[in-house]
């Protein structure tokens, strides 16, 4: 098991990017987080396996469908041992 902080930059705010990363995180078996933040962004913290994780980076780079990603950072940081995948305001 891994944790990585990711935060999306570009177009990601009032395009249901947050709606969709929940959905890709049940669909790779993730758990963690997904919020907007002040500067336009959207940040992640995710925990799963190594492949699963790799799955969810990439499906950052393309975003919901009317998003438009510009850049995608990610660490990997320590274990906290999220139990489900939320949205959060």
């Amino acid at each position: 098991m891994r944790h990585y902080n990711i935060k999306i930059k570009g177009k990601v705010q009032g395009v249901a990017y947050r709606f969709n990363a929940q959905a890709q995180a049940h669909k790779f078996n993730l758990t963690g987080f997904v919020r907007n933040l002040n500067d336009g962004s959207v940040y992640c913290e995710v925990e799963g396996t190594d492949e699963n994780i790799a799955k969810f980076i990439d499906w950052c780079y393309v975003g919901s469908r009317l998003a438009n990603v510009s850049e995608v950072n990610s660490e990997e940081s320590a274990l906290i041992g999220y139990q489900t995948f939320e949205v959060k305001k």
